[in-house]
């Protein structure tokens, strides 16, 4: 055999070998662009990122006041399979703020997002919201039942009523001292103390009880969070907290937010809904089971090991949940 035809036979079988998968090229890598835009919504002007291909994804953050910016990067595997469009909801974030505090309502921010769908012309969507974000999801399907193609709610409330009562047990499940202090900082008002960059926002000793304390337990499962801080775990914007959430604790409901009790109208919901919770969420699970009841065929998978932040705890279950919940042929 000459030397030619020996050195044909080599690179023969070196490329039968990187064809077969031995030595197989990576594929190509994918590239996602990230574009930024403000889509002016009735003269308020809503910051909107978006990433990834397929069809929309709407993502809704919680708060009331927080932004986007805590879903990333965990749900950023979902742009594989969906234009993922994340907003900051008015007042929030990089969204215009508002003098007149009023203006922040579920209703209003319902039709924010309606804005963005029209403006970006997103034909038929679907909506993803977590925690307070996923009662503005709700809000959005009542409103814009149409306009929906999938309904994600995660770790979330249909009624302020049960959501405070909720609150009343946690409360209750305290240890004594802790208890006795929330309550005596909440009888004795929690805002207005300390230097006047201090008095529009909890004072560290409450936060600590509150957010450190109380709520940490339900936040987190499997994996809690080595960098919280209970005195940076506020809203982005109090200003938005207050008015939604109200100003007397984080045990209570008492802002506009009140209005939330869906319970008599999920039932008209035909668009296919799944609900996540984790198992022992700040939301607790008992809230998503009603939902489950009331919402015709939706889907609950609730969580193991997890707290409020189930994409942190459980982040492959979650998008599992997800992804195959949005595109169910993939998984078959």
């Amino acid at each position: 055999m000459t030397d030619r035809v020996l050195r044909k036979a080599a690179l023969s079988l070196v490329l039968s070998l990187m064809v077969g998968g031995l030595g197989a090229a990576p594929p190509p890598a994918q590239v996602y662009p990230v574009q930024e835009q403000f889509v002016d919504s009735g003269g308020v002007l809503i910051y909107v990122k978006t990433v990834g291909k397929g069809d929309p994804l709407i993502l809704l953050h919680g708060g009331p006041g927080a932004t986007h910016e805590y879903l990333l990067p965990h749900l950023l595997p979902l742009a594989r399979h969906n234009r993922l469009v994340f907003i900051d909801e008015r007042g929030s974030g990089r969204s215009q703020k508002l003098e007149d505090a009023t203006r922040y309502t579920t209703e209003a921010m319902a039709d924010d997002v309606e804005a963005v769908r029209k403006a970006l012309g997103l034909g038929k969507v679907s909506v993803l919201g977590h925690s307070c974000g996923g009662v503005l999801a709700q809000a959005y399907a009542l409103k814009y039942p149409a306009n929906l193609s999938h309904l994600v709610l995660c770790s979330t409330f249909h009624s302020a009523r049960a959501m405070n009562e909720v609150f009343r047990k946690m409360k209750e499940k305290m240890p004594p001292e802790l208890r006795a202090s929330i309550d005596r900082m909440e009888a004795e008002g929690l805002f207005g103390k300390g230097r006047p960059y201090e008095r529009g926002r909890y004072t560290a000793e409450y936060a600590e009880a509150a957010w450190g304390q109380g709520y940490f337990p339900y936040l987190y499962g499997a994996r809690p969070d080595p960098r919280f801080e209970a005195s940076n775990a506020g809203p982005d914007d109090w200003a938005v907290y207050r008015e939604m959430w109200g100003s007397h604790g984080e045990f209570v409901i008492d802002g506009n937010l009140t209005s939330v009790e869906y319970a008599d109208r999920l039932p008209g919901l035909k668009m296919p809904t799944l609900i996540t919770v984790g198992d022992h969420d700040e939301c607790d699970p008992s809230l998503a089971r009603e939902m489950n009841r009331l919402i015709p065929g939706s889907r609950l998978v609730v969580l193991p090991n997890s707290g409020h932040m189930t994409f942190v705890d459980q982040p492959k279950a979650f998008l599992e949940a997800v992804d195959g919940f949005l595109h169910p042929a993939r998984t078959r």
